[in-house]
């Protein structure tokens, strides 16, 4: 007798006679004779009676097939069997239809998903088939019904899904010093620890390509100067050691002779030991130059995952102040201003550039000159981006001037936005940690569903009860994920859980990464502020203060909520402004089509990034800043704060310094500036001509402004899907 049905996606649910009696029924009424009620349940009490105990669907169709067919009724049979072919059809079409579209390299938001991903070459097609096949597999194999169904409902969204059964991880900043100073195994063969600058350039693009295949996220390095520093000076020694070859002199003294800075200069007026020491530092300084040149060349060519994509990089740097420190990032700064191949902006890795009182922000600071150079740089390539340790929530009480370390107790930042730097189990840093993994709630959406209780308390009071559950749902997704993710085997991220991740140096291959895996954090991300206060309020929080104190007690309550599962779940929860690339649409797609096009709500096809003030909306960098900045201490999962300026900023560094001036006023964590840039796609050719239809060095017609997406930049917009592409339309600038 049978009991239990087992689904086409696996779950066991009870026997259900009734769905079986209408399809029958079903297929009589396409027949001349109609329905046979007697006949009907005749058919399914003896499958019910004769079958197994558990039985699944098709089991039970062939069953119903075979009844049919010894029954008077075999044209019933015949329409049976053609209503379920039709129905085996029907589910294969649909999968059907979009492995046509990628086959066909077709412009969608299939193929569009992430603007970084070339899904045109044979390798991305194969990834998009992967991708698009796994999540079907998540839904129905790996998720609760309750975060199933939030997902189904558009309460939330997964991020990287199709990662989802790798088991794998987020993101990581990289304690570059472990693979510098001792090396690493990658592949089938090993790395030996740095020597020279060169080599610690190269070994620094493997370790971020070598850890992109094994996980989902991005790669960032911490401390790009301090890391470097080091082989600067065996560099210079290398040099004097040459020198010593040529002329026979015995030069040892001058091994570790003070530098106080790595410039070059003529050798004309010098003589004697002077004269090899400024030799020696003018070729360490030529050789860096063409190690940062070779790692900005090798991040914006080296491909992983299959070789589609290359690295999502990030390195952090600005406050080594030594000679050697200095010089990595002066020659980084120098090769970035002048551009990659025929002088294009490298689109990675993205730049970082650490912004601290008495180190490398006022004129008295020794950075102080390096700082004015990476706002001219930022002012041409976008890049760096600005991260501000004077922040009160970037701070760390063991941060100390004179400590050759002090790095160790700097906030990174991964290009995006990614924040990780608190931490319940362990030191509080950037280093060595990373995203976990992190999914986002639709805020607009239970807005819409209050949006008809008239009295503005109550409607008020009832989002904050739908968002207080919404929460709950997500953070037990969150740990779901976590628990399954926790049992993957330090050996199926051989560089990562080996080297790089906080705690994994004690892992054996074999051992699961459950005892190390909770340095990092779990993000509760969010998008569309702006349309969810519109929803309750009827405006935004740029246009209104009653609007902006509501975003932040919204966004406070989901910041309180998140320290409260750290507590009774022993997890480092985080509250994240979402970078919304391919969601950006997604989520308002299925809410216009269930509650209309509303104006400022759904008349667009894009809900706003996170916190952000809408894109299309006139106000000045001033007032931008006044009402994001808040929002910064309450989202230390990630934020940014971003700038549109007008005109060609590559005259005016200037600019971008007053943008950081702002971070510094309003306690903002990072930002980034925007500025026009135009790119000629066949030569390379930029400039910041407003409307540049032709390119006058080639004459090339194929021309594309080169812009930012969601924190990284992207060469072209041809891979931007049409939710991001419509945002683009709407920018203006802020003035």
């Amino acid at each position: 007798m049978i009991q239990t049905v087992v689904k086409r996606d696996g779950r066991i649910v009870g026997f259900n006679k009734e769905k079986i009696a209408a399809a029958i029924r079903k297929a009589m009424l396409t027949t001349e004779k109609g329905e046979d009620e007697s006949l009907i349940y005749q058919i399914v009490d003896r499958i019910e009676m004769k079958g197994p105990e558990q039985a699944s669907v098709e089991q039970i169709q062939d069953m119903v097939e075979l009844q049919l067919m010894q029954s008077e009724r075999k044209e019933v049979a015949k329409k049976y069997i053609a209503y379920r072919d039709k129905r085996s059809i029907a589910r294969q079409a649909k999968t059907r239809d979009m492995f046509l579209e990628i086959l066909e390299a077709k412009n969608n938001d299939v193929t569009r998903e992430n603007a970084n991903m070339n899904t045109d070459t044979p390798a991305g097609m194969m990834m998009k088939f992967a991708s698009e096949t796994t999540k079907p597999f998540v839904d129905d194999f790996l998720l609760s019904e309750e975060s199933k169904a939030a997902v189904k409902n558009n309460y939330l969204h997964i991020h990287d899904k199709d990662y989802y059964p790798t088991k794998s991880l987020t993101c990581v900043q990289h304690p570059l010093d472990k693979v510098l100073n001792y090396g690493f195994a990658a592949g089938h063969s090993e790395s030996r620890p740095a020597k020279r600058i060169e080599t610690a350039s190269v070994i620094a693009c493997i370790s971020m390509e070598t850890v992109q295949n094994e996980m989902h996220g991005g790669q960032a390095i911490p401390a790009f100067d301090f890391y470097l520093a080091p082989f600067i000076r065996k560099s210079y020694q290398e040099e004097v050691k040459h020198v010593e070859e040529m002329t026979g002199f015995d030069l040892k003294h001058l091994y570790d002779a003070p530098i106080d800075d790595y410039i070059e200069a003529s050798l004309d007026l010098l003589d004697g030991d002077a004269r090899m020491k400024q030799y020696a530092i003018n070729m360490t300084v030529r050789r860096t130059h063409q190690a940062m040149e070779a790692f900005i060349h090798n991040m914006n060519t080296i491909h992983s995952r299959g070789g589609n994509q290359v690295v999502f990089s990030s390195i952090n740097y600005g406050t080594d102040t030594s000679a050697e420190g200095r010089c990595v990032i002066r020659e980084l700064l120098k090769t970035t201003y002048e551009g990659v191949g025929s002088g294009s902006t490298a689109i990675f890795p993205i730049q970082i550039w650490k912004k601290k009182r008495g180190v490398s922000y006022l004129p008295e600071d020794r950075n102080y000159d390096l700082y004015q150079y990476a706002c001219k740089v930022a002012a041409r390539r976008f890049f760096p981006n600005f991260v501000n340790l004077d922040a009160t929530f970037n701070q760390h009480e063991k941060w100390k001037a004179d400590d050759p370390q002090r790095y160790l107790y700097e906030v990174a930042t991964m290009g995006c936005r990614t924040r990780v730097f608190e931490n319940r189990y362990g030191e509080k840093t950037s280093v060595g940690r990373g995203n976990i993994s992190f999914s986002t709630i639709n805020i607009v959406r239970l807005a819409l569903e209050c949006r008809g209780i008239e009295d503005k308390s109550a409607r008020i009071e009832a989002f904050f009860a739908k968002l207080d559950n919404l929460l709950e749902i997500t953070a037990n997704q969150l740990v779901e994920r976590y628990n399954f993710q926790r049992t993957a085997l330090a050996k199926q991220f051989p560089l990562l859980m080996s080297k790089l991740w906080l705690g994994s140096e004690r892992l054996k291959p074999n051992d699961s990464i459950d005892s190390v895996i909770n340095q990092g954090t779990l993000g509760i991300g969010f998008i569309g502020l702006a349309e969810c206060l519109i929803a309750l309020v009827g405006k935004h929080h740029g246009e209104s203060d009653e609007a902006q104190q509501l975003g932040l007690r919204i966004v406070g309550y989901m910041r309180d909520r998140a320290l409260q599962f750290s507590e009774t779940m022993q997890h480092n929860f985080s509250i994240l402004a979402t970078p919304a690339e391919g969601l950006s649409g997604r989520f308002t797609r299925r809410d216009r089509a269930d509650f209309g096009e509303i104006e400022g709500i759904t008349d667009k096809i894009y809900y706003t990034n996170s916190n952000h003030v809408p894109v299309y909306y006139h106000c000045s960098p001033r007032h931008k800043a006044e009402i994001e900045g808040p929002y910064h201490d309450l989202t230390r999962g990630g934020h940014i704060f971003y700038v549109e300026i007008d005109g060609d900023a590559t005259h005016n560094p200037k600019a971008i310094e007053n943008i950081v001036d702002l971070m510094d006023k309003f306690n903002i964590g990072y930002c980034s500036v925007n500025h026009n840039r135009n790119r000629c796609m066949d030569c390379g050719y930029e400039d910041a001509s407003a409307n540049l239809e032709k390119c006058p060095h080639c004459g090339s017609l194929n021309i594309d402004r080169l812009q930012r997406i969601t924190g990284y930049l992207v060469g072209t917009t041809d891979r931007w899907n049409k939710a991001k592409l419509a945002e683009l339309n709407d920018r203006i600038v802020h003035k």
